[in-house]
């Protein structure tokens, strides 16, 4: 699906068609749904490129692409991002009969169906968006890995997640990088040999979600929290927090050089479009524009 230049990109233009999953946007916020319940939310195919699309849709229709609060109709850009599943998990990894063709595929092809896998993850953890992610049941592989990559995920209390590619005899290699940036060297290293699942209270305690809640909770009650919280903070800070983010991952250079590029960074900040609202406002004591939206 080709899609527009972002300086053309209403909120009303049309959405992707899927079959496995939903888009539905209010406000500034869109909500995509995982819909493969009778499998658990496993992932095929068609499912990945869905999410593909759907992410690449709402990435190009965020306050953060377009460094703007509306879109040229007035409506609207994004801000918030959540991710969900329909039935009783959140999504149990691979599909079965993916993994079992996996099995009869050449090196390539089986790096080609990685490459899209590895695209879905990266989509997802770049998106522009504060994502949030709602878990229930089990985060299986590659459900760890969409967990891994989200900013803010809240678990019911006896959910469970597991790197289980072990079990198997291969590596939770593709979500590798996203869930060791979330939960570090040491947790990686141990879950991904272990293999095994981890309840709810230990995957708060290393990192690997942010809030349990009781089950058949109202999520909407903890959702509507953070609402408010990222509504009153700067679109653009939350987007360009992340490449900040990903700098100070990278970074090659010495303490001297890094002390001077968060120096550029701030003065560019400061200076930008919101940078000068968010001070004004602040001198003048009134909301931002953006807070208007709460």
């Amino acid at each position: 699906m080709a899609y527009l230049g972002c300086d053309d990109l209403k909120m009303t233009d049309l959405k992707p068609e899927t079959k496995f999953c939903t888009l539905t946007v209010k406000d500034s916020i869109v909500t995509i749904t995982i819909k493969r319940k009778e499998v658990f939310n496993a992932l095929n195919k068609e499912l990945i490129n869905e999410l593909i699309l759907l992410l690449s849709w709402s990435k190009n229709h965020s306050v953060g692409e377009n460094n703007n609060l509306i879109d040229s109709n007035g409506d609207k850009n994004l801000r918030i991002l959540i991710l969900k599943s329909e039935g009783k998990h959140f999504c149990a990894g691979a599909d079965i009969n993916m993994m079992r063709e996996a099995g009869s595929k050449t090196v390539e092809e089986n790096r080609k169906d990685s490459i899209q896998l590895d695209k879905l993850f990266y989509s997802l953890w770049s998106h522009p968006c504060f994502t949030i992610g709602i878990i229930q049941g089990v985060a299986l592989g590659g459900g760890a890995g969409l967990i891994s990559c989200l900013d803010y995920v809240i678990m019911e209390s006896n959910s469970k997640i597991a790197l289980s590619e072990a079990k198997l005899g291969i590596l939770p290699a593709v979500i590798g990088p996203y869930v060791y940036r979330r939960i570090g060297s040491a947790q990686f290293r141990r879950l991904s040999m272990m293999a095994g699942r981890i309840d709810a209270k230990e995957a708060l305690r290393i990192g690997f979600v942010d809030e349990i809640v009781s089950d058949n909770y109202d999520f909407t009650k903890s959702i509507d929290k953070i609402i408010v919280e990222i509504m009153s903070t700067g679109p653009m800070a939350i987007s360009e927090a992340k490449k900040l983010t990903l700098i100070f991952d990278r970074w090659k250079g010495d303490d001297l050089q890094l002390r001077q590029y968060t120096l550029d960074k701030t003065s560019e900040m400061r200076g930008s479009k919101e940078g000068q609202e968010g001070l004004s406002s602040f001198l003048e004591r009134r909301n931002p524009d953006w807070k208007d939206e709460i």
